[in-house]
């Protein structure tokens, strides 16, 4: 499974990248809007953090002809860019128009198998099932996402299932279970991805036991 960085903030990109498990980046207009900075020159910088990744940028209109115009714009800034859509009557319509002139997409806000059942026909080359946003409400966000699954793999459709919204780090192994493609989350859930105690514990008993027996790897030059 593929992992995602869902974020708006540079620093968080670099820092994950340096992991070297890091697939791509997701953002939207909130997370742009929230890093203080320009759309443009945010996601550029985005992309050279994550050479031959796949970073999503999210147009901001609803009417076709502007959706479509804004699309065009977003996709010619960088090879690397995956154009963002949101699930509309209009977000399809310009799928199928964006993948039929081989632009990727990744359409976004799909909470039941209907949408995503359409976004795939469309052609959509990610389709961003959300569960936190279910969740929230009582609901069971990674039930779509097992449909999606699924319908993806019944039917033979080229689109990847991206699940997004995550809350916490079992949505991503629940992600794992349902054979989605890819999970996006935030910093600080992939940064609790590392964690366990008993890797903390084991890791202060050994440096504990090492420095007990005044052990070293390098040896101490000649005098």
């Amino acid at each position: 499974m593929k992992l995602f960085l869902d974020t708006g903030d540079v620093r968080e990109v670099k820092a994950a990248a340096e992991w070297g498990v890091l697939d791509g980046v997701t953002t939207n207009p909130s997370l742009i809007a929230k890093s203080g900075r320009g759309f443009r020159e945010t996601v550029l910088e985005i992309c050279e953090c994550v050479p031959g990744g796949a970073i999503s940028a999210e147009l901001v209109a609803t009417d076709y002809d502007a959706m479509l115009k804004e699309a065009l714009e977003i996709h010619s800034w960088h090879e690397q860019i995956v154009v963002k859509v949101p699930m509309t009557e209009n977000g399809v319509r310009l799928t199928r128009t964006l993948s039929d002139r081989g632009v990727r997409t990744n359409v976004t806000l799909v909470f039941s198998v209907n949408q995503a059942l359409l976004a795939a026909k469309a052609g959509a080359t990610f389709i961003s099932n959300f569960v936190g946003r279910v969740d929230d409400i009582g609901g069971d966000g990674m039930q779509a996402v097992r449909e999606t699954v699924e319908m993806v793999e019944s039917y033979g459709f080229d689109s990847e299932v991206l699940v997004a919204s995550i809350r916490h780090p079992m949505h991503v192994v629940e992600s794992l279970r349902c054979g989605a493609h890819i999970a996006t989350m935030p910093f600080k859930i992939f940064q609790q991805l590392f964690h366990h105690p008993l890797s903390e514990a084991g890791l202060k008993r050994f440096l504990d036991d090492w420095n007990a027996a005044g052990l070293e790897i390098f040896s101490k030059a000649k005098v």
